[in-house]
C-alpha cells in the first residue's frame, strides 16, 4: 500500500498509541501529537487512511479507529534531481548531468531537495560508498559535524564533514588514511546538506 509522507506520519503516530496505551487516540490526541492545528486535516487523513484499508473503525464506541490487519506499506516515490557527480575524495571539477532519481517521499528534505552520485571513498567511515546517491537538501550554510557538498574556489566539488575554524574551514574526510582540506571561508560555497543515502546493489 503506497502512503503520503503525511499518511505514514498519522498511520505510525495511531499505531504507537494504541500499542503504548491500549487504545485509540481520539482526532485531537493525533492533531496534538503531530502538531497539526485543524482537526479538518487528521479527519481527512484519517478518512484516506480507512480507504486504503490501513485504518477502521467500530462505529458502536467513541475511540473507534482500530489497525486493520497488516498489510505492505510503502511511501510514495518522488522523483527528484540527479544533478550529477561529486567527489568523496580530493576535489575534482563538478560534472553536471540533468536527469531524475526516484526517492520515498519520506527522504525529502524541507527545502529544495536534490541527489548526487558518490565518486571516491573519502566519506566510507560514514557508510558513504562510491556509487552510492546522496540525498541533499539545498542550503547555503551548514552546522559544524554535517556532512554537506561544497564548492572550492567555485569549479571543484566535494563531499566532506564540516566545520568552521576562524576564518578556515576545514573539510573533513570520514577516513582515517586521508588528510583534511583547510580552505579560507571566502572560498567555500555550501551546496547543500546530505540528509539520506540511497544505494544500488548491483
Amino acid at each position: 500500500m503506497i502512503l503520503t509522507k503525511k499518511q505514514r506520519e498519522v498511520y505510525d503516530y495511531i499505531q504507537g498509541f494504541i500499542e503504548n496505551r491500549g487504545y485509540s487516540p481520539s482526532l485531537e490526541e493525533i492533531a496534538q501529537g503531530l502538531g497539526l492545528r485543524s482537526l479538518a486535516t487528521v479527519h481527512k487523513h484519517v478518512a484516506n487512511l480507512i480507504e486504503k484499508g490501513m485504518l477502521k473503525r467500530a462505529w458502536n464506541r467513541g475511540r473507534s479507529i482500530e489497525i486493520s490487519p497488516t498489510q505492505e506499506v510503502r511511501v510514495q516515490a518522488i522523483d527528484i534531481p540527479l544533478l550529477g557527480r561529486v567527489a568523496a575524495g580530493f576535489p575534482l571539477e563538478a560534472v553536471e548531468t540533468r536527469s531524475s532519481l526516484s526517492v520515498p517521499e519520506d527522504m525529502l528534505g524541507a527545502r529544495e531537495t536534490f541527489a548526487l552520485e558518490v565518486r571516491g571513498d573519502s566519506m566510507i567511515d560514514e557508510q558513504i560508498r562510491n556509487g552510492d546517491f546522496v540525498i541533499v537538501e539545498r542550503r547555503d550554510t551548514a552546522e559544524n559535524g554535517e556532512t554537506v557538498v561544497a564548492l572550492v574556489r567555485s569549479t571543484e566539488a566535494t563531499l566532506k564533514k564540516f566545520y568552521r575554524e576562524g576564518r578556515m574551514i576545514r573539510l573533513q574526510p570520514a577516513n582515517p588514511t586521508l588528510e583534511p582540506i583547510f580552505v579560507p571561508a571566502t572560498d567555500v560555497a555550501i551546496q547543500g546538506v546530505v540528509i539520506g543515502l540511497l544505494r544500488k546493489f548491483r
